[in-house]
């Protein structure tokens, strides 16, 4: 089945004005807003994070837990893809046509799921230059590399992680009934994925939990590379958001990565860089641990010089 990837998720939130903000000081630009009912934010290629009113009728009903996840929605190559999906969702659920032609249903795990012909625009952007002894230059003579004027914009949803109460379910759903491939795998935690359409490392992954805690643990954009995911993360440290996690570098997937906390009720993430596998890749397996999830992490400071650390007197 030709499925890319995560094209929108959708949130239910109480405040809208906050969650709007966040969005747009992470990099999304706005180009669907309805005010205090919402709107949609995108990265480059078109796919998107939507808000809405918590009571918003025309959500899909929540999970009961705290999530204010209400909907995923899987961009596909195209309509045949569409109807096989349909053939095979169908044999044991309901699956409906949406009056925006999408096909909608709820995965294994009660997770509210959907599929569209992707809206992903095709993107022609330069990556990361820089400059290599040995190398042919990357970047010309008297271009600087390091510009904090920079823009620093998320150009493509990359992957979400689901909290599940039972992940050897959850990960069947994907495997076998939409042909989703483990490429790594933590034991006894969960594995990444990806879909048949898409050769980046994962676009999901899944921990268990406790069945209270079922929902989104964090999603992710892809930046152009680790210089602006890192100037993109210094600039939400700088208004006050409040780093989770990064920045560092994953081992699985060799992704660089920033995670923060959110007023979405999950976190969001900045990567960059992530590795691609083909069906010649054999995936790994190793237990989980911070040995095994990062290959080096580092910490923000908010000032240093050769005198010292900041408040450092002498």
């Amino acid at each position: 089945m030709r499925i890319i990837g995560p094209d929108e998720l959708i949130f239910g939130v109480d405040n809208i004005s906050d969650g709007r903000a966040f969005l747009v000081d992470y990099g999304l630009d706005e180009t669907d807003s309805r005010g205090d009912e919402g709107g949609t934010f995108e990265a480059a290629d078109g796919t998107a994070i939507t808000l809405r009113r918590r009571d918003d009728a025309s959500l899909p009903p929540p999970l009961p837990t705290a999530t204010l996840l209400r909907r995923t929605i899987w961009g596909v190559e195209d309509e045949a893809t569409i109807e096989a999906i349909a053939d095979e969702l169908s044999k044991d659920r309901d699956v409906v046509r949406t009056s925006d032609g999408m096909l909608a249903c709820k995965d294994d795990t009660g997770f509210e799921i959907a599929f569209r012909v992707t809206r992903r625009r095709k993107l022609d952007l330069p990556a990361e230059m820089i400059n290599s002894p040995g190398a042919k230059p990357g970047r010309g003579p008297n271009i600087v590399g390091a510009n904090e004027d920079a823009p620093a914009k998320p150009r493509t949803l990359s992957h979400i992680v689901y909290f599940v109460p039972d992940m050897d379910v959850m990960a069947n759903f994907y495997i076998q009934r939409l042909q989703f491939v483990v490429t790594d795998k933590f034991t006894n935690t969960g594995p990444f994925l990806r879909p048949q359409a898409n050769l980046d490392h994962h676009v999901l992954f899944m921990i268990q939990t406790p069945p209270y805690m079922q929902g989104i643990e964090h999603l992710a954009f892809h930046m152009q590379g680790p210089t602006e995911l890192m100037l993109a993360g210094s600039r939400m440290v700088k208004k006050g958001y409040e780093s989770f996690w990064g920045p560092g570098r994953h081992k699985f997937g060799s992704n660089w990565f920033w995670y923060f906390n959110s007023p979405l009720g999950t976190h969001v993430e900045y990567d960059a860089d992530m590795d691609l596998h083909d069906g010649d890749w054999i995936h790994r397996e190793t237990p989980m641990g911070p040995e095994q999830a990062q290959m080096f992490l580092f910490e923000n400071v908010e000032k240093w010089m050769p005198g010292g650390p900041p408040g450092k007197k002498d």
